[in-house]
């Protein structure tokens, strides 16, 4: 069990937690939700030991260890196997003193302790999580420094759930996933022996992977059961019961006071008067729900909608470089009402496709006819490094409005669904989801009759999210949306494309049939790496009972090769006496030591001769325990 108890903690001067504390019992998969800035990463700090408290204490069962993803992603020569492979630092070190451990005793300790923690299956293991992870085989092989920051942010997250922790805190893994990662992830999390606590504003993942919601909430940590729909339904009830409550309460209150007002000069009712006074002290009062108002998120209405198809591609191929198309063979149409969700993983051309959408790249084949003065919105994440640093949000809205009042300039910022207060604040200065808002705003600031946006939630909190949701259903242009976040494709999309094996097509389903794919071929690619996984098992096994073997023959080896340093030293001194008993002049000069030599001679011979017949016997006793 993991228990906080009455911890503390500020930033920058800030108060975050106030005398909160929560109990998690073994092997719970529990939500860490809370507006951002609430101070959830805050909180992973002070639990990993990275910050401390100013008050209360964190207890974590003694030896356990926590887990977490390191906040820079590796990019060194090594191949990505091997990085997933040294996170289980037990089994490196194991294998280490495997190749030279020399005592045959210890040589059984590391086999077994080897066996134990399973490390013959870890090259299995670390490879099914790199492929649910978006890495195939030969990608495995490649070196961390030939992908991007994003791609190796996968590899650190690869490395912690192959070290599988008893402690395991995720913040926000899903930011650098594509759908597929992140439908593969919420398996993973739900099947994961041990306890795990995930900051994430991903509403399906905190459904599917997790069974208990801890709320941080003014300063507070609230323990609900359930996920994520069910911890807004208790919410709700705790609030409404608690706004009956204060009703309730100030009423009783204000009759009180009014007695107290009426009577406590009258010297007949002076003595009830104090009497009430003390109960109204006594009574205390019952806290006001606080809500959090989000800022809506609002996207212009096109002045006129063209009429279908907007786009029509036939027989279109698309890349970067001439003769190499990223995707061949589109045939497909855009109407004016569509929403489409992209479906694929990350690499196989769904942003490759957005940006031919958004005519930021040309066919290299086909034909793809627009209808007339037809305007597209395109929102894409790395876009937000285009934000001018030290301007504010009325600056790039203004750039757009050269000729409008201040008043006008402060309302379509104010459409973007940032606060009057961020409005003078320079970009650099903004959160990442206020940034997030302020691009969307300006890529659809014209109006377009299409917005194209990839993966826009990256940086939105849950009730941000639900912003951009009303949003785009309030919106009347057509929608082509890439996202990680299943259920905004659920609750604003009604087609499904999937970009895969190097074309575009419909996706014949809704997203539980692609879910139920995604998930099944997972299933079966872990499967087929068990299979592999089971073999290895079985060498290992046979390799386990060999080093048994040996160490219990050691002592019957230790005296073989005794013997055989004895024959050879015997040997040598044969042969040194029968040099010295050939001269002749040995015998002229001193017949009793020629004698000696003889005597010697063959007392030695009489020695090897037992050691060599001791060898046979021991030697074949040897060769008979290892084979038996």
């Amino acid at each position: 069990m993991i228990t906080i108890t009455d911890i503390s903690a500020r930033i920058a001067g800030r108060l975050l937690i106030d005398h909160a504390s929560i109990s998690l019992p073994e092997g719970t998969k529990a939500g860490l939700v809370g507006r951002n800035g609430a101070g959830k990463s805050t909180l992973f700090k002070i639990i990993t030991g990275d910050l401390a408290s100013e008050t209360g204490t964190i207890t974590i069962p003694r030896n356990a260890r926590i887990g977490q993803v390191a906040q820079e992603a590796p990019g060194t020569e090594q191949p990505l196997i091997e990085i997933v492979l040294a996170a289980d630092k037990e089994r490196a070190a194991l294998l280490k003193e495997a190749e030279t451990a020399t005592d045959p005793h210890r040589i059984a300790e590391i086999q077994t302790r080897l066996a134990d923690i399973g490390a013959h299956s870890a090259e299995a293991r670390a490879a099914t999580i790199l492929a649910g992870l978006g890495f195939d085989h030969e990608a495995q092989l490649r070196p961390a420094s030939s992908f991007s920051g994003g791609w190796r942010m996968r590899v650190a997250l690869a490395a912690v759930l192959f070290s599988e922790p008893d402690l395991l805190l995720l913040d926000e893994p899903t930011n650098y996933l594509d759908l597929e990662g992140t439908l593969w992830l919420e398996d993973y999390v739900r099947r994961y022996p041990h306890t795990v606590i995930i900051i994430s504003h991903d509403r399906d993942l905190l459904n599917t992977a997790v069974n208990a919601i801890i709320h941080l909430d003014q300063k507070k940590l609230t323990f609900y059961r359930g996920g994520y729909d069910q911890f807004e339904r208790q919410k709700a009830e705790a609030d409404e019961l608690q706004m009956k409550a204060k009703v309730k309460s100030d009423a009783a209150r204000k009759h009180l006071q009014s007695y107290i007002d009426r009577f406590r000069y009258k010297a007949s009712k002076a003595r009830q008067a104090q009497s009430r006074i003390k109960a109204l002290e006594r009574m205390g009062t019952v806290a006001a729900v606080i809500e959090d108002h989000v800022q809506p998120i609002t996207f212009p209405e096109p002045e006129k909608q063209p009429a279908s198809p907007i786009i029509a591609i036939s027989g279109g191929a698309v890349g970067y470089e001439p003769g190499k198309s990223i995707l061949k063979g589109i045939n497909l149409r855009i109407d004016a009402d569509d929403r489409i969700a992209l479906l694929g993983s990350n690499g196989n051309g769904k942003s490759t496709f957005a940006k031919l959408i958004a005519g930021r790249l040309n066919l290299q084949a086909g034909e793809m006819k627009l209808a007339p003065n037809l305007s597209v919105g395109f929102f894409a994440q790395h876009q937000l490094d285009d934000l001018v640093p030290n301007e504010t949000p009325v600056d790039h809205v203004r750039r757009l409005m050269p000729l409008a009042g201040e008043a006008q300039v402060r309302a379509r910022v104010a459409q973007m669904g940032l606060a009057t207060e961020k409005m003078a604040t320079a970009a650099k200065d903004l959160s990442g989801g206020e940034k997030a808002r302020l691009l969307m705003g300006l890529s659809a600031f014209h109006a377009p009759n299409l917005l194209i946006l990839d993966e826009p939630t990256n940086h939105l909190d849950i009730d941000s999210r639900r912003a951009l949701i009303e949003a785009l259903n309030d919106y009347n242009g057509a929608v082509i949306l890439i996202a990680h976040d299943r259920h905004l494709i659920e609750a604003t999309v009604d087609r499904l494309w999937l970009v895969n094996n190097g074309t575009v097509s419909v996706f014949d389903g809704d997203m539980e049939d692609y879910r139920s794919l995604v998930v099944s071929s997972a299933r079966k690619t872990d499967d087929r790496e068990k299979t592999d996984a089971a073999i290895q098992v079985n060498k290992a096994d046979q390799r386990k009972a060999a080093a048994d073997k040996r160490a219990s023959l050691a002592p019957l080896k230790k005296k073989i090769n005794e013997i055989e340093s004895l024959t050879k030293k015997l040997e040598t001194l044969i042969q040194a006496l029968d040099a010295e008993l050939a001269d002749p002049a040995l015998y002229e000069k001193s017949p009793a030591k020629a004698a000696e030599k003889a005597k010697q001679r063959g007392e030695a011979a009489a020695k090897l001769s037992a050691a060599e017949e001791q060898w046979l016997e021991l030697s074949a006793e040897y060769e008979d325990g290892m084979a038996g």
